[in-house]
């Protein structure tokens, strides 16, 4: 058992002042022989005359202790000394529950009264008495604290002096050493010790340089945290008793606690004394606390509130020093991660849960990582880590555990169901002439590289990466690409959309933009669509397709309309987040009296489940006009079923690559089938793309697709062009259908 001593404790003179109290406390009960104060250490504050209870120090001992487990609002005991007297003893919290001291009533037992009374029958009828008594011990502790004489104030001042400009001079990852060192300084320490479980730090420092056993730490550490915890204060512990199962170390004890920002215990600051050392005064008790606070406030400063990570700023300062430590043959990785579609889950559950989300992912990350790596939050929900140390292929092994960890978090009851995921991104940290924030950028872009190729993966960062090749040809693509909007250097082609089994529907035809170069020459989609994307110019692109086609199509609404033939648009989820583009398309299609319902506009799967609220509302206005809608690029993503009940689309359009080996690939072949006999039970219809020969035109036909789109149907043509000759191919479509019904492996494809 620990037996806990204070060798001298601040506390108000013994003097009359309590007369009241132990006045008022007879009035309660008459039977009241006398009253005993003490304070929180146990140590004799006040009695009254001819009351001493200093030959029964186990019923104050056993009434401390009881006090600081038992949750009552007055905890306390209750033990009979002799024949005629019974002692009950009230522990005296503070608002902040920490024990301001102890009140022991001496009753008498005479005449009819043989028993003592219940401890609960006690409490009642002393309670306003304890309740006043708690108020004086209260401002006592209060004016203790105030009326420090002047040394003790000069010597706390520079004391924190001191702390800072240790602080200052030292670099951040020595900060907690200082602080250990300068509580070995002060106080002639054997041994400190900073232990703060939930941020892997565990920092000990011996005077003498000889260090404690690491049992013998860990043992110290569980129980002074498990003390902390129950206690919730400072804990001097001067006198060990050693049990039998030398559970105790043989140190004297200076423990303070290290909060977090919500005043939760999180850790423990411990100073060690060998037990011939002096005892622990107050004035030790005092420093060791400001140390205490020094040492919250820097964590605090160091790590975000809300995952227990590093923030950025931290993170690079200790992330340099680890660099600047290392020898030049070290090896160090950077781990870049976002997790996947957050927004979605902001906006379709709340900012809460998304919050529960990180939160969650970040534990992933902690709790994967090997010992010695740092780890922070960047910005909202992008992490980092530094792994010291370690290879390219070792730390794409961390960064699969910690992706497979935040896919297997089970979203909390209540929330209704949906997945996480992460993107992690892994780099080296080569040299440069800043080697942390290459080895970021470098990270983030193979994270991205991850989020292009699927997402829920992790991507190791290489030279001939195509995908980085392309973000390099980006940036030397977006000038172009900004003088051609300004210029208005584009040109819509319309590739047609075929019926595939006879001439039971009109044709239709999809809208591509090319961009034309200095010499006119054409310049694919492919080539500055990634770009444009990167660098949010989708909604201007897309702002200047609808523009034009309606345009187009308006000058010529005589010869189109929804019984001849549809148009489909490519919208980017870029536009969908635009508030005003909606406004933007119902004008344009008003102010060029084109008939809606010649419009059909195609969003791709992930751009309109990641913006699904928005859709849904975009799609119902203009739907309500008269426009219709096709799901691009459908069965590629990993909800495409959840969502499309919740989705009001006109077409499916099944994705190439499902398609284009349909011929050699069961799968795919089931894939499609499955697709077309889902659209047809919710009255849609289906579009297969990249039909490039006749053998895939009649496959898909038989799989009981409606639509083909590819070289097998026709090749895209300048939409002026085909404007212009639109009557000449209704005509030359209903020959390519009634040819196709008869002979399906010649078929004259429109040009």
């Amino acid at each position: 058992m620990l037996d806990i001593k204070s060798n001298t404790v601040e506390t108000a003179a013994t003097d009359a002042s309590f007369d009241p109290y132990a006045r008022l406390l007879r009035m309660l009960m008459p039977s009241l022989r006398g009253v005993v104060i003490h304070d929180g250490y146990a140590n004799l504050v006040w009695a009254s005359d001819d009351c001493d209870l200093s030959d029964e120090p186990e019923i104050i001992n056993e009434a401390v202790a009881n006090a600081l487990s038992d949750t009552a609002e007055f905890p306390g005991v209750a033990r009979t000394i002799d024949a005629d007297r019974v002692v009950y003893s009230f522990g005296v919290r503070g608002e902040h529950i920490e024990l301001l001291g102890l009140a022991s009533l001496v009753v008498r037992l005479s005449g009819t009264q043989i028993e003592p009374r219940p401890l609960q029958t006690v409490r009642q009828l002393v309670q306003p008495a304890l309740e006043c008594l708690r108020r004086e011990l209260a401002l006592r502790a209060k004016l203790g604290s105030s009326e420090r004489d002047l040394n003790v104030k000069e010597r706390d001042l520079e004391l924190m002096v001191e702390i800072s400009s240790n602080q200052a001079a030292a670099s951040d990852a020595d900060e907690f050493s200082q602080i250990l060192k300068t509580g070995l300084d002060r106080m002639g320490c054997a041994l400190a010790a900073l232990w703060v479980p939930d941020k892997n730090i565990s920092v000990s420092m011996t005077r003498s340089g000889a260090p404690m056993s690491p049992e013998a730490l860990q043992r110290a550490q569980r129980h002074l945290t498990a003390w902390m915890q129950m206690q919730q204060r400072t804990i001097v512990i001067n006198h060990i008793s050693k049990v039998a199962t030398d559970v105790a170390a043989p140190y004297k004890i200076l423990a303070c606690p290290i909060r977090h920002h919500s005043e939760r215990v999180m850790g423990v600051l411990a100073l060690f004394n060998p037990p011939s050392a002096p005892d622990f005064d107050v004035q030790q008790t005092r420093v060791a606390e400001m140390l205490a606070k020094r040492s919250t406030s820097i964590i605090q400063a160091q790590y975000d509130t809300s995952t227990g990570l590093m923030t950025r700023q931290a993170f690079e300062r200790q992330a340099g020093n680890v660099l600047a430590a290392a020898g030049a043959s070290a090896s160090h990785i950077i781990l870049y991660l976002d997790i996947d579609r957050l927004h979605v889950i902001n906006e379709t559950f709340g900012m809460h849960v998304g919050d529960d989300v990180i939160v969650n992912v970040a534990e992933c990350m902690a709790k994967s990582l090997p010992a010695g790596a740092l780890s922070a939050r960047i910005s909202g929900d992008r992490l980092a880590a530094l792994i010291p140390n370690s290879s390219m292929d070792a730390a794409a092994v961390v960064a699969e555990q910690i992706r497979a960890a935040a896919a297997a978090i089970v979203p909390r009851a209540g929330q209704g169901s949906f997945e996480v995921s992460a993107c992690l991104g892994v780099a080296p940290i080569g040299r440069s002439d800043n080697p942390l924030a290459h080895a970021l950028a470098t990270a983030e872009i193979a994270c991205k590289a991850a989020k292009d190729r699927g997402r829920n993966r992790v991507e190791m960062f290489q030279d001939s990466d195509q995908s980085i090749i392309r973000r390099h040809t980006d940036i030397l693509v977006i000038g172009k690409l900004r003088d051609a909007l300004g210029n208005d250097s584009f040109r819509l082609d319309a590739q047609p959309i075929l019926p595939l089994r006879g001439n039971y529907g009109r044709p239709r035809f999809e809208l591509l933009i090319r961009m034309l170069g200095d010499r006119g020459e054409i310049i694919p989609p492919g080539k500055f669509l990634s770009a444009a994307e990167r660098y949010q110019l989708m909604p201007t692109i897309d702002r200047w397709v609808v523009h034009r086609a309606c345009e187009l199509l308006g000058e010529h609404s005589a010869s189109v309309g929804e019984d001849i033939a549809r148009f489909a648009l490519n919208l980017s989820g870029q536009s969908l987040q635009d508030e005003s583009f909606l406004g933007y398309v119902i004008d344009q299609i008003k102010a060029t009296s084109l008939p809606p319902g010649v419009l059909c506009f195609e969003l791709t799967e992930t751009a309109t489940i990641g913006n699904l609220v928005k859709a849904q509302n975009f799609m119902r206005s203009l739907q309500d006009l008269g426009c219709q809608f096709a799901l691009d690029d459908f069965g590629t993503g990993v909800s495409s079923l959840a969502y499309l009940k919740d989705l009001s689309v006109n077409y499916l359009k099944i994705d190439g690559s499902f398609v284009r080996d349909a011929i050699i690939n069961s799968r795919s072949e089931s894939m499609i089938k499955a697709i077309a006999q889902l659209a047809k039970v919710m009255c849609m219809e289906t579009i297969a793309e990249y039909v490039e020969t006749d053998v895939l035109r009649v496959r898909m036909a038989d799989l009981g697709v409606d639509y083909g789109q590819g070289f097998a149907m026709g090749r895209a043509q300048p939409l002026q062009e085909l404007l212009r000759e639109l009557a000449i191919y209704e005509a030359t479509v209903s020959d390519w259908a009634g040819m196709a019904d008869s002979a399906p492996g010649k078929v004259l494809a429109p040009r």
